[in-house]
Parts: C-alpha cells; structure tokens; sequence
C-alpha cells in the first residue's frame, strides 16, 4: 500500500471519528497510535507516543499556558469585567453607537486578560448585550459586535490559540503574541470605525444614552476610569520587562498570574469561591490543551515518516501546476469550511502536520502563517450554518434574538475581518514588524 493511500485513510478514519462525536485529542492520538503500530510494529507505536509525550513535558514555554489561563479566570471570576464595562457606559455612552463601541474596547481588554474567545462572549453576552438591548440598540448590530468582539481573544495576546499553534509549528511563543499585536489592534479599529459609520447614517441603530444615566460626580467618573486601567496596568507590567528583554516569557506570564492575583486580593474580591472555580477551570483548560498538543504530535510524526507532506507538496507543485500563493490561499479556504463544525484547536491539529511544513517549503514564513491561520479562525467563527460563535450567542442569548437574527448580524462584521485578512496577507509587516523590532533589539 502507497503512503499516499496510507494518510488518506489516516485522515478520513480521524475525520469519521469525529463526527461520531469523539473527544479531538482521544481521536487524533487514537489514529497516530494505531497507525505507527501497523506501520511499524510494536517498538515504533510505543515509542512514538512515548517520544510525542517527553517531548511536550520539555517544552519549557508550556508553563506560560495555565500562568495565563490562571490570569484571565482570576479577573473575570472577580467581577472586573463588570467594572470595566460600566466605565465604557459612562465615558462612551454620549457618542451615537458608544456602548457598541464600548463593547470592542472591552473585548479587547478582556482578550488580554484572558486569550480565550469564549471567556469574551460569556462577558459580552451576560454583561453587555442586556445593557444595550435595554437602551434601543438594534439586536443584530449588538449581537454582531459581541461575536466579532469576542472573536478577538484568540489573537491578542496572551492567545491560548497561537501558544498551540507554536508548540505544532515549533515556532517562538513570543514571536507569535508580538506578532497578534497590531493586527488585532487594527481589527479592532475597523470594527469601531464601521459601528461609527454606521450608526452616523442610521441614529436608531445606536442612540446617544441618556444624559441622566452620565451624569455622576467627577470623583466617581475618575474612579470608574481607574477600574478600568486596572487590566491594562497588568498587562504593561507583564508585558513591558518581556518586551524589553529584562524578562523571558514565561517569568512574564508569572508576573501576570500575579498581578492579577494580587489586584483581586487588593479589591477585596479574592474568595474561596473565586480562587476554587478559577483554579479549576485553569487545570480543565490546561489539561486539554496539553492532550490536545500530545496527539497531535504524535500525528504530525506519522505524517513525518511517511514523507506525506512532501507528497502533497508534489500534487500542488509539480502536478497541478498551482503557485505558492493559490496554494496558501486555498489553505485559508479549507480552514473557512472546516470552521463551520470545529473549533480552532480542532482545526489546526487535524491539518497542522500536512499545512505547516508545506508552508515552510513553499518559502512562507511561519509566524506570518500563524496570524493568518488565526484570523481565519475568527472568521470561521462567525460562517453560517454552524460557525462556533453562532451557537454559544443563540446559547447565551435572550429568547427575543432569534437565530435568525444572529445570521444576518455577522455579515458586515466577516467582511470587515475578510479585509483585515485580506491586509495582513498583502502586507506581512503588518504582523511581522513588531515581533521583528523586539527580537532584533
């Protein structure tokens, strides 16, 4: 049997897996076993998960994952994000669409503090999407900015998602982070502009608040401005000593799970109850992750001795004549429609041990690809029928926003993010520049 035949039925036995509705990881490392066993008797199959298993425990960036998962429960456990949330009613809500715009400003802040999408939607859904239907908000305009805002923590740093893409790509962590910065940023600012656009045209989208509800003494608005600072001061503190080099990234994510510690313990919101379900769900998250990276390292060694990557490089280069960048391009396609029934961890370690090596030989570079990978994520996100994002809004969401609604809501938001994309792609420097300026002083 051909090798080319061998990891075809590798991925289409991993593929019917999981649409049975196996766990990623059991049926990743499921396929990688059993195939090293045939393929190479009972020495190599053990040897394979064994090696995949040392080599994940030497990891030494690893540690920066639960440091930073720790960091973002903390201060979403304590309510912080409701006080942030609160300062953008207060200081944005004069503006026609500032609560929405508001709402971004807040994913951001959220995805620095937490680098999960979903820790962004739960805060959005909860916290602002009653605050904004209450005060005449067009339901599909909010529903879309907290999808699309939320969609933002898998690309600001601390990213969870881009730590699993360097440990597959074996690519810096660091680099990465830097590299999510100025994208993400921008990706922010388009969608702001577009709320504001928008809601200059039609008024009734995003009404001005109340001046009632602005009014407040001074000492009450500077307070409130203070709370919200308080997630940026953490993270210049974590991020600033890296950045300038006095620091590596995992003593930097320490000094983050601290700060954050520290700053619940000084608003008096550290209890048992908040420490417990933030140490918890930091060990849940961690633990699949790690699984999640064991199998798909033990695959991607499969796909390395049977020399598959180097085979599909053939069919695209020499047999069907494509280019590098038609190449790269249906990648970004692939990961849109795989994006409609997995999510991004799914994604990326059922196709990383064939995408990853060939976007290295095709001349790309690999820190690039992982924004890319990333922001095509956030748009797979958000891609009807079953786009990841779509589901947890209808879950979260009151009885009156239909599903419907939340179809038609994401529409301009995908083709701001298809933009942002678009830009990243034609200008790598966008996503290069900075991780470059760090490294190279």
């Amino acid at each position: 049997m051909s090798y080319e035949i061998i990891a075809t039925l590798m991925f289409s036995t991993m593929m019917l897996m999981l649409m049975t509705g196996q766990r990623v990881f059991g049926a990743i490392g499921f396929v990688a076993v059993i195939a090293a066993l045939l393929l190479w008797g009972d020495r190599g199959g053990y040897d394979l998960g064994f090696s995949a298993a040392m080599k994940l425990m030497k990891w030494y960036p690893l540690l920066t994952l639960p440091m930073f998962i720790f960091m973002g429960y903390v201060l979403s456990e304590s309510k912080i994000a409701d006080d942030l949330y609160r300062m953008f009613h207060v200081w944005m809500g004069g503006l026609r669409g500032g609560l929405a715009i508001g709402t971004i400003g807040l994913m951001v802040l959220i995805s620095a503090m937490n680098g999960l999408s979903v820790a962004g939607m739960a805060i959005g859904a909860t916290i602002a999407l009653p605050e904004l239907l209450k005060r005449g908000y067009d339901k599909r305009m909010v529903t879309g900015v907290i999808q699309a805002g939320s969609s933002l923590g898998i690309l600001v740093p601390p990213s969870v998602v881009l730590v699993l893409y360097a440990m597959i790509a074996r690519q810096p962590v660091g680099q990465l982070w830097l590299a999510g910065v100025v994208p993400g940023l921008m990706m922010a600012a388009m969608f702001v502009a577009y709320i504001a656009i928008r809601c200059k045209i039609n008024p009734t989208l995003g009404p001005v608040l109340d001046i009632s509800e602005r009014e407040m003494p001074r000492a009450e608005k500077l307070r409130l401005l203070q709370a919200g600072l308080l997630p940026v001061g953490i993270f210049a503190v974590m991020m600033v000593p890296f950045v300038n080099g006095w620091t590596s990234l995992v003593e930097s994510s320490a000094i983050g799970a601290m700060a954050a510690f520290a700053a619940a313990v000084l608003k008096g919101r550290m209890t048992r109850k908040v420490f417990e379900n933030s140490v918890r769900n930091t060990l849940g998250i961690t633990c699949m992750f790690m699984w999640i990276i064991l199998a798909a390292l033990a695959f991607g060694a499969v796909f390395d001795g049977l020399g598959a990557v180097k085979a599909i490089e053939s069919l695209f280069t020499d047999t069907l004549n494509l280019n590098p960048w038609t190449i790269l391009i249906l990648m970004q396609l692939s990961f849109i429609l795989m994006g409609t029934f997995l999510d991004d961890t799914a994604m990326l370690v059922i196709v990383a041990p064939l995408y990853v090596p060939l976007v290295g030989a095709l001349g790309f570079d690999l820190v690039w690809y992982g924004i890319l990978y990333t922001i095509t994520c956030q748009i797979a996100y958000m891609t009807p029928p079953f786009g990841y994002n779509l589901f947890l809004m209808r879950a979260m969401s009151p009885p009156e926003i239909t599903i419907q609604d939340i179809y038609r809501s994401i529409g301009p938001f995908v083709l701001v993010m298809l933009l942002a994309l678009t830009a990243v792609m034609v200008f790598p420097n966008l996503a290069l520049w900075l991780p470059n300026y760090v490294y190279n002083n």
